[in-house]
């Protein structure tokens, strides 16, 4: 089978984890199948990066690039001699990486001097992560005596828009990849950067939010691999937040639709994002625990087991602000509501749900660190014509299932369940999809109200 393995910075954080990435990877190697391999970043090598550059640029000394380069080195270094058993190859890797990290220095004292950090160079850097960490997990896979070649997302040609910080990959891409990876196929394990493309005119992109996944996914595809596989630090996708439902349990099998819904509701474990070239090719995508390696996890593919109940999982978002916006000058005056949205797109809020209830009001969620811009904006643009208040002690409650769709009652038991308990409905949503049903509760309630409706849903059965 051809599966392209995605890891995260979790299960390459060190050498040791790495080693045992690498022994994994070797043992469906050794069963036949195809593979490729994305890797993240080392965990918290990233945000490190980010907070380097953003000191760099505010404090401007070089003695602090000097010291994060010496900490960034030996944390790379230390890893290569925990994975990486051959003497020569260890050699070899070392000095690769101290000609990517003498680099990295380089930018970063220019930052120091010039005290600007634009877009272009904060991707520059963060890709730095993946850079670094792809030569030591190929080196370990080499160590273990297999073939291995290691690349960037631009030498896959892995080509983007030059929007910096989200880029997406554009016509042509696919087979591209196809074109540099097919023929290693078979005899060798290839490592690739997640989360990071190049432009047409050769500057590093990166592609956002849990881009490695959707590196992973645009890889996949651009091989033609059977399965895609994002290996992960739980089961799969779960019923609900194992933190707050020990019981829950992984899905066995969900849809696109559900998944994308699910991961736009606030199931961490995937970004609809990483769905999404899949989706668009049929190819399935697998999310399995690199904990427990035989346990078959989640897969998601075109057509779910529709399981008795209904309902497949209750999603939270946490971290929060409802904002509510009111004005009698709304009722009949075209194009209120899309300016409201214009002045959030502006400043780059992403708005997560919106209900409107009547022409004079509406709510609508976003992310807490953004409440009090969203505010600004809005009071920018409409001055005292609209009034705008925020909440942050909310959060966001779902139920997610595609066998909603034109099921009676699911709504009723949704609300009869949360009423029953005395929690609050602040605001209400629900998918023009109908897989979903959301609302907004305060936070002091969650806990509860995710016991309540699992138990409603009966999702302890839901594989049945």
């Amino acid at each position: 089978m051809k599966i392209v393995m995605k890891f995260g910075g979790t299960s390459v954080g060190n050498g040791e984890k790495i080693l045992h990435v690498a022994k994994l990877l070797k043992s469906y190697y050794d069963k036949g199948d195809q593979v490729v391999m994305v890797t993240s970043a080392l965990a918290g090598v990233t945000d490190s990066l980010l907070n380097a550059a953003d000191q760099a640029c505010r404090e401007g000394k070089v003695s602090s690039v000097s010291s994060f380069i010496a900490e960034l080195s030996q944390k790379h270094y230390d890893a290569v001699r925990d994975s990486i058993a051959d003497p020569k190859i260890q050699d070899e890797v070392i000095s690769y990486l101290q000609q990517r990290i003498d680099e990295l220095e380089k930018i970063l004292v220019g930052i120091c001097y010039l005290g600007e950090l634009s877009p272009r160079s904060k991707d520059n850097i963060s890709s730095f992560g993946e850079r670094l960490a792809a030569p030591i997990v190929s080196g370990a896979i080499r160590s273990l005596g297999i073939k291995s070649k290691h690349y960037t997302g631009g030498e896959i040609g892995m080509i983007t828009t030059d929007v910096f910080g989200n880029a997406r990959p554009l016509p042509g891409t696919y087979e591209r990849i196809g074109a540099v990876l097919i023929p290693g196929l078979g005899d060798s394990i290839q490592v690739v950067t997640g989360f990071i493309g190049e432009s047409e005119d050769g500057s590093i992109t990166t592609l956002g939010r849990s881009g490695s996944d959707y590196s992973a996914s645009i890889i996949g595809v651009g091989f033609g691999a059977d399965e895609i596989w994002l290996w992960k630090e739980v089961d799969g996708i779960m019923t609900a937040n194992p933190k707050v439902i020990p019981s829950a349990k992984t899905i066995n099998l969900i849809s696109y639709n559900e998944a994308i819904e699910l991961a736009s509701l606030g199931a961490e474990v995937l970004h609809p994002r990483a769905i999404e070239p899949a989706m668009g090719r049929n190819t399935p995508v697998r999310v399995k625990s690199t904990f427990k390696p035989d346990f078959e996890g989640t897969l998601v593919a075109a057509e779910s087991k529709r399981s008795k109940n209904i309902v497949k999982s209750i999603s939270t978002i946490r971290r929060i602000a409802l904002i509510n916006a009111s004005s009698v000058e709304m009722v009949g005056t075209a194009g209120q509501i899309g300016r409201l949205f214009t002045a959030l797109t502006a400043d780059r809020i992403s708005v997560r749900l919106v209900s409107q209830g009547s022409e004079s009001s509406i709510s609508f969620v976003v992310n807490e660190t953004d409440a009090e811009k969203a505010v600004r904006a809005i009071r920018n643009e409409f001055g005292d014509h609209l009034q705008v208040d925020y909440r942050t002690d909310v959060n966001v409650v779902a139920i997610v299932g595609d066998g909603m769709a034109g099921t009676p009652g699911i709504a009723r038991r949704f609300f009869a369940t949360l009423g029953e308990r005395n929690i609050n409905i602040i605001m209400i949503s629900q998918g023009s999809s109908q897989y979903s049903i959301s609302c907004v509760i305060e936070t002091k309630n969650v806990s509860e109200a995710v016991e309540a409706l699992h138990r409603e849903y009966e999702l302890e059965n839901v594989n049945d």
